[in-house]
This record gives structure tokens, C-alpha cells and sequence, in this order.
């Protein structure tokens, strides 16, 4: 099932990512458009009538090279509506487009491509116009950007750039690229403790603010944080009132060194629209926005769920078939070497169960090891994907091991109970209706050569009720089995410091497998014997 999974995953990112695993509300869904989409020609089925129109409209334009009324088309439009049509064109295509737009949009608009994409163009650019691109970006996502090239490539880039605006993108890419130094904003707006009002009013007014802001960071003279101070308060005092009167004491802030995904908890529950960034020494040293953090939560959310299906957001990095090749087989290839196991399993039974007899009733009890096999593996999916969700959104009673226990454990028992009834009488009526439809046919199953009727035929009505039994006991433990792994992995990997959500991936459900099926003919051969 993980093939199918991973094969319709990116289709349904755009509404499922964000919606099932960390529960961001609606309005986030808007920075979706464009990031780790489908293969190119696949893409342009998603978008918008208007937006076919618009890229019919610029490749008949780049047919007949009018760049004067490209010029125009692109002026008209929204920025991230052109990164759309530039993730679908060919690179000599793309590099004409960038051309024809202003140096700020163009920028934007290549920060707003997907990675892939960007890798593709940065073969393709000359360094002069790499250089002019990163020149127009912010410094948080100038880093991001130089953070895909390789070190030798991103330090020639640097070395062209105005020296205050390198150093500050290279303070920038110290930090883990994951950390809430390596998603941060350096450029804060901050007054000091002994400013007045009037003295913050000014300060704002000669600042250079790109982006609406509803507080002033106050620090002391050394830099450190104190708070911050409402823009309404400043509004409703008096000039000469002092700065520090005002400071908001329980302002939240975080670490340069806090995950990522736990800044984005931080500001979902107290819906935040931005934090400070403090130093281990306590010094403001920049700030996190909510446009950020919707970023962050697409690629938390991805992350999981490509370790769910058993693969890595690394392989949209590029193009490459071979690349994705590689990393899916990284995954793919210890699976195959798990169903090994299985088949080790099966035979190792085979040859427990010694008489012809015997052997007859191993060729049925085996046609039903598949099921035991996917239902329970399907269980300890979903109790797997509940802790999951609940881990990463940072939830209170989800962290709490015991309370999650005692509800899964209740769920896992009255799902083993009816799947093991349901599936027992599957189990015994299946062969009994097989018997009865070939006594119809005209000659003994031994005449006609059918070896699987042959099979069913010779193992007696009390020995397919015993199969049945062990079938349900079998589904019962394998279920309860699989719950019990699908609720105390999640908590061990993130104990030991990996990623919860490898543990819902095919090597989990691998091993699952190998021990439903155990189970099962351990059970028949018990029973049987």
C-alpha cells in the first residue's frame, strides 16, 4: 500500500498536508501554491483557468521573442502567480521572464519557485545574475537560497554582495537551517528602555519597514531583551512618556537554537504574528514572522509524511529521476530484504507441519496470511498516525504516554475483537463455498488437475473451523500486536532524538508482517496438531 501512498502524495499535499497532520487553520493553506509540485506537465491540470490562459498568453510570447509586451503581461500579474508559470517553462524560457521583470520581483519570484526548479536555473544562470537575484532578497532568504548551492559556489556569490549584507546572511547560515536561527529575520526594529514615546515614533519613522509590524522590541543598553511595547500605546501616550513604563514584560520569545517545529507550535497556540529571536546571552538578535512559520509548517507537515511512505523530501530537490531512484530504494531496498523474513517464516513453518495432512491444511491456513498481514498492519497504521499528529502539533495529552495508552489500547480492543469474529467466519465459510462450487464441475478436483480445490478438498470440516480459529486468535493478537508498536515507536524514536514519523514507515510495517504471520501459523499449527 506504501507504493500507492507515495504515488498520489503530491496530488493531494496541496489540501491534506497541513489539514491532517498539524492542524493549521485555513487562511495558511494560501502559501501552498507551487511548493514541491508534480512533475511539470502534470501541473498545469491544477491550476486555475485563468492561469492556463496567462501562460498560453507568455509562451506565444516567447515564441515570437515580444519581451516589450511580456514586459507588460508580467507587470499585471501577481508574483506568485509568475513563479507558477516559471516552474513550468524551460530554463532559457525562464531566464528571458526574469529579464523582463523588475530586479525586486524577479527575486521574489525566484524565492518563490520550488527547489527543483531553482536548481535547474542555477545551472543556466550567468553569476552576474545570480548575484543581482540574491542582491534583492531578504537576508533570511538570501540564506536559504545560497544554502542549496554547494559551500565553494556560495562564498563566490557572498564575496560579490555588499559587505554588511553578507555578513549578515553568513550569521545567518551558521545556524541549523531547521533551527529558529536559521528561519530568522535580523532586521528588528527595537528601542532602548530609556527611550520615550516620541523618541520610538521617530525611530519607526526612519526606519525602513517592508512589512506591517504591530509592536517595538525594547532591549537595555547592552542589547538584551526586555519586552516589547503595543503600537496602540504608543499611539495613546504622551510623547515624553518613558518607553519602559510601557514594556510588556510576558512578551513570548525563542532561542536561536529551538527547533523550528516547536516555534510553530509556539505561535499556534498563542497565535502569534511575531517573536523575538534571543541568543544564549539573552541579546535580541532578530525576529520570526507568521509568514515564516506558515513555511515552516509545510515543510514539517511534508517532512512527516514523506517519512511516512517511506521516502524524503530531498528527491523534489531536483529533476533527477536517478536521484529520486536512489533515495526511494534507500527505503525500498531494506523492505525487500524484510519480506525475506516472511518468506523465511513461511518456510520454516512449512516444515513444522510434517504429514500430508498436515501439509494440507498449511496450503489453506497460508491463502489467508495476507489478510492478518494488511489489517493489522493497517491498525498500528492508524494508532501510529494519531501519536503522530499529536506529537507534532505539540499537544499536551499526547505527550503524555500513559493517557494516550489507556485510550489506544481501549480502541485496539474492540477493533482485534471484531476483526478477529468478522475475519474467522471469513476464514470458515471461504473454503467451505469454495468445496461446495467445484462439486458442481463435472469431475473430482483430483481428475481435473485443480490443485487449489485439491487442497481445500482434503482438509476435513473440524480442521477448516480450526484454521478459523486460529485465524481469529491470530487477527486478535496481531492487531493488539501492531497497536502496541504503532503507540510506543513513535515515543521511542523521538526519545532516541529520530523523526516519529519513521515509524509508520515500510520498515515498521515490514516487521509487522513477519510477526502477524508468525502468530497466525504458530496459532494453526497449535490448534491443528
Amino acid at each position: 500500500m506504501w507504493y500507492i501512498l507515495l504515488k498520489k502524495l503530491q496530488q493531494v499535499k496541496k489540501f491534506l498536508v497541513l489539514g491532517q497532520l498539524l492542524s493549521i487553520k485555513n487562511f495558511l493553506l494560501r502559501r501552498f501554491a507551487g511548493k514541491h509540485s508534480t512533475p511539470k506537465p502534470e501541473k498545469i491540470t491544477n491550476m486555475a483557468e485563468e492561469q492556463k490562459i496567462l501562460l498560453e498568453q507568455v509562451k506565444q510570447l516567447l515564441s515570437i521573442q515580444d519581451t516589450g509586451h511580456l514586459h507588460t503581461l508580467l507587470s499585471e500579474q501577481r508574483n506568485s502567480h509568475i513563479a507558477e508559470i516559471v516552474e513550468i517553462l524551460d530554463p532559457e524560457d525562464c531566464i528571458v521572464v526574469f529579464n523582463c521583470l523588475e530586479k525586486s520581483d524577479a527575486a521574489d519570484v525566484f524565492e518563490k519557485i520550488d527547489e527543483a526548479t531553482r536548481s535547474e536555473l542555477f545551472e543556466h544562470l550567468e553569476d552576474d545574475e545570480l548575484i543581482n537575484l540574491i542582491s534583492e532578497l531578504d537576508p533570511d532568504e538570501a540564506a536559504d537560497v545560497l544554502a542549496e548551492l554547494d559551500k565553494k559556489e556560495s562564498l563566490e556569490v557572498l564575496e560579490q554582495l555588499d559587505f554588511e549584507e553578507a555578513e549578515q546572511i553568513k550569521e545567518l547560515m551558521v545556524y541549523s537551517e531547521d533551527s529558529a536561527g536559521g528561519i530568522m529575520d535580523p532586521v528588528v526594529l527595537s528601542v532602548t528602555e530609556d527611550a520615550t514615546v516620541n523618541q520610538a515614533i521617530q525611530r519607526i519613522q526612519g526606519a525602513e519597514v517592508d512589512e506591517d509590524f504591530y509592536s517595538v522590541f525594547v532591549v537595555d543598553r547592552n542589547g538584551r531583551f526586555l519586552g516589547d511595547v503595543r503600537i496602540r500605546l504608543l499611539i495613546t501616550h504622551k510623547g515624553e512618556h518613558e518607553i519602559k513604563d510601557l514594556i510588556d514584560i510576558d512578551t513570548l520569545f525563542v532561542n536561536v537554537n529551538d527547533d523550528q517545529e516547536d516555534i510553530y507550535n509556539l505561535f499556534k497556540k498563542n497565535e502569534l504574528i511575531v517573536a523575538p529571536v534571543l541568543d544564549n546571552n539573552h541579546r535580541l538578535v532578530g525576529r520570526i514572522t507568521a509568514n515564516r512559520i506558515i513555511e515552516v509548517a509545510e515543510e514539517e507537515a511534508a517532512e512527516d509524511l514523506y517519512a511516512m511512505a517511506g521516502t524524503d523530501a530531498a528527491e523534489l530537490e531536483t529533476f533527477s529521476i536517478i536521484n529520486a531512484a536512489r533515495i526511494r530504494m534507500t527505503w525500498l531496498l531494506p523492505c525487500l530484504a524484510g519480506t525475506a523474513v516472511t518468506i523465511f517464516v513461511n518456510f520454516l513453518f512449512r516444515n513444522w507441519f510434517t504429514s500430508i495432512q498436515q501439509y494440507y491444511i498449511f496450503g489453506t491456513a497460508i491463502l489467508f496470511s495476507p489478510m492478518i498481514a494488511a489489517i493489522s498492519g493497517n491498525a498500528g497504521l492508524q494508532t501510529s498516525a494519531i501519536v503522530i499528529c499529536g506529537l507534532a502539533t505539540g499537544d499536551l495529552a499526547a505527550l503524555k504516554m500513559s493517557q494516550v495508552f489507556m485510550r489506544e489500547v481501549k480502541i485496539a480492543l474492540l477493533v482485534a475483537l471484531c476483526c478477529g469474529v468478522v475475519g474467522g467466519l471469513i476464514c470458515a465459510a471461504v473454503p467451505m463455498c469454495f468445496n461446495h462450487l467445484n462439486n458442481f464441475t463435472n469431475a473430482p478436483a483430483e481428475q481435473s488437475g485443480n490443485v487449489p480445490a485439491m487442497i481445500t478438498q482434503k482438509v476435513a470440516s473440524s480442521e477448516h473451523l480450526e484454521i478459523a480459529t486460529a485465524f481469529s486468535i491470530a487477527m486478535f493478537s496481531a492487531i493488539m500486536v501492531s497497536t502496541t508498536l504503532g503507540l510506543s515507536l513513535p515515543f521511542l524514536f523521538r526519545h532516541i532524538g529520530l523523526d516519529p514519523a519513521i515509524s509508520s514507515g515500510p520498515l515498521v510495517t515490514t516487521a509487522n508482517d513477519s510477526i502477524s504471520v508468525s502468530i497466525y501459523l504458530f496459532l494453526t499449527l497449535f490448534l491443528t496438531n
